[in-house]
Formats: structure tokens, sequence, C-alpha cells
């Protein structure tokens, strides 16, 4: 059965990844993709590697992928001039994609597992335990105070963005609720007597 899992997995996880790049509609590219993704999830879950999993459905299908198609949806993107400016570099994308190839099949023709690799998937210990709960203890035990320090160091970095791009424009019109709130009703409204055949 797991066999047939990874095979199932690894299918429709190509057939996404290869229908994202072909497909014509934006939008179907962007569902292609959630397939990959969702795909190379039940992947990792065939590893033993469940966190993992999990990261990528959350972030990657749940965060990203509806962002991708939200942005595909809102804006008018003239999507024909772009594929038209493509094709000018689709030389140069082949080169590259040859040499991506190339170096895939160096990698796995050079690959061999490591001994230790294999003696620690042997141990009891890691066999009773799994692998988020694994990672969880090495996280927030031995790593816990470079764990909270890169939060704050990414918490800073938010607050820095939004500082320096946060700009008050005079020509841009704002709400002033105090303002609404302490008008007078009187004030508020305007009664004009419009003749007929004229406007305001």
């Amino acid at each position: 059965m797991s066999v047939f899992a990874f095979y199932l997995f690894a299918t429709s996880t190509i057939a996404g990844g290869l229908f994202t790049v072909v497909s014509r509609n934006p939008v179907h590219s962007v569902l292609w993709l959630i397939l990959a993704f969702l795909s190379s999830a039940g992947l990792f879950v065939l590893l033993g590697a469940e966190f993992v999993a999990m990261l990528l459905v959350i972030v990657y299908v749940g965060a990203v992928a509806v962002l991708f198609l939200f942005v595909v949806m809102m804006l008018d993107v003239d999507f024909a001039e772009l594929k038209a400016e493509m094709a000018k570099y689709m030389p140069l994308a082949l080169l590259f994609a040859v040499i991506i190839l190339m170096q895939f099949a160096i990698a796995f023709g050079a690959w061999q597992a490591s001994d230790a690799a294999e003696g620690l998937r042997a141990q009891e210990i890691m066999a009773d335990t799994e692998n988020t709960k694994a990672l969880g203890l090495v996280l927030y035990d031995q790593y816990f105070l470079l764990f909270q320090l890169s939060g704050l160091i990414l918490l800073v970095a938010m607050i820095g963005a939004i500082v320096l791009t946060l700009r008050h424009r005079v020509d841009v019109k704002r709400q002033d609720v105090i303002a609404q709130m302490m008008r007078d009703p009187a004030k508020a409204m305007e009664l004009r007597d419009v003749k007929p055949g004229q406007g305001l």
C-alpha cells in the first residue's frame, strides 16, 4: 500500500508541476501548483516527516498559493503580453534547464546513503518518538534561546519594514473619526432648491 501511495503522490506531483508551467490559464496554473504542494506533503508523510508535511500544507497551500490565486484573479494583468516577452528568453531558459538536469543526474549518480544516518534511524529512542515530538524536544529544549532570538529578529525586521514604508501623503484623504463624531447635525446637511431643467 505504501508503494502504491508513493507512486500515486509522485505521479501527481510531477503532473502538477508540469501543468503549472504549461497551463495557459493562470488560475489553473495556481490550482495545479496547489496539487503539487499537497502531493509533496503526502510524500513527506510517507518518509515519516509529518512536521515538514504540515508546514508545506499550512504555509505554501494555505498562504502562498492562496495569495497567488487572489493576486491573479484580482489584478488585470495582460498575460498575452507577458508570454510574448517571455518567448524571447526561451533559448536561455532551455539552456538553464539542461544544466540543472545535468546537475541532478550527477548528484543522483554520486549519492550514497550515510552509515551514520542509517544508525540513527535504527536507534530505539528515535523509533519510539514521533518526528514532530523529537523536533520539538530539540528546538524548544536545546535551542530555546536561539529560537526566541530568531523570532525577536523577525519581529524587529517586520516593524522596521512597516516604519520605512509608512509615509503620510498630504494628497490622500484620510478618515478623521473625532471630526465625524463631533460634527454639528445642523451643519451636516444643506438643502438646495433645484429648479427644473437646471443642474446643481
